[in-house]
């Protein structure tokens, strides 16, 4: 996403996009539904906690492993396989983007080398730093031009300011754009989907859109399937209005989708206790 021009704040400037205020809107009462909701109000923290297990599960299964939300919950070690490492990797990412909403607001690209040394879990030179021109990105199923080190540098720098500065725009499309920014620049060698699905999450909470974390967009991602999810990410690589609306107003189901799994775990709750 392109930062300089005559727009002041390029992100509240996407938020007039045809349909995007619809979506904003879309979101923010799906969301005061489930906040609204009698058990959330008694059992927030149980809803909490399974909002960030269901997270964890589908944003692991937008990296290649789409495991069952049972076999998640019950497994206590993934360092097997290449997909038990993915889940492990995204329930880490899960607990950790809770612990760094102070530091995000003043310092974006410290929190995403954060973000991908829990992933990557690892020692190596790479982990934890943006990626150099020649080293290999491990990210398969996102198939976009991968930009070189010098655009991602200068991309993310960008980003970091955007999110400093802050502005106008609604945390939906705010959230986005990062999520957005992140799969299309592929800035690490590796956990570059978790890393931005993790960061989407983080923008959600600290905007105040999504407090407790309790609507889970990772789950929407997943639902419709990794072709959906691709196909917006299309969207908004491909720099256009009609794009950039359509990859917003993705991700602005993938928040209503989120919320509505919670509903449904508060109406189970409710169920239970009757």
């Amino acid at each position: 996403m392109s930062t300089t021009g005559a727009t002041a704040d390029p992100l509240a400037a996407l938020g007039s996009l045809p349909g995007v205020a619809d979506s904003v809107e879309s979101v923010r009462k799906a969301v005061d539904r489930v906040y609204g909701h009698r058990i959330m109000r008694r059992r927030g923290n149980e809803i909490t906690g399974e909002a960030a297990l269901r997270g964890a599960r589908g944003s692991a299964a937008l990296s290649g492993a789409d495991w069952a939300l049972e076999e998640v919950r019950r497994r206590t070690d993934f360092s097997g396989d290449d997909e038990a490492r993915v889940v492990g990797a995204s329930l880490r990412l899960t607990a950790e983007a809770g612990q760094l909403l102070s530091i995000w607001r003043q310092s974006p690209l410290r929190v995403l080398a954060r973000l991908h040394l829990v992933a990557a879990a690892g020692t190596g030179d790479e982990v934890g730093r943006p990626r150099q021109d020649g080293e290999p990105v491990d990210e398969p199923f996102v198939e976009l031009p991968l930009p070189g080190a010098a655009e991602v540098s200068g991309r993310l720098e960008g980003l970091a300011e955007l999110i400093i500065v802050g502005g106008s725009a609604p945390a939906l499309v705010t959230a986005a754009v990062v999520h957005g920014e992140l799969l299309a620049l592929r800035p690490f060698g590796s956990h570059n989907g978790l890393v931005a699905r993790a960061a989407e999450r983080i923008v959600l909470i600290g905007s105040g859109l999504d407090p407790k974390s309790v609507c889970p967009a990772e789950v929407g991602h997943a639902e419709p399937g990794r072709a959906v999810y691709l196909a917006a990410l299309d969207g908004y690589a491909s720099g256009t209005p009609e794009g950039m609306a359509a990859w917003i107003a993705h991700c602005g189901r993938a928040v209503e989708l989120g919320a509505r799994e919670s509903t449904a775990v508060c109406e189970a709750l409710q169920r239970g206790a009757a």
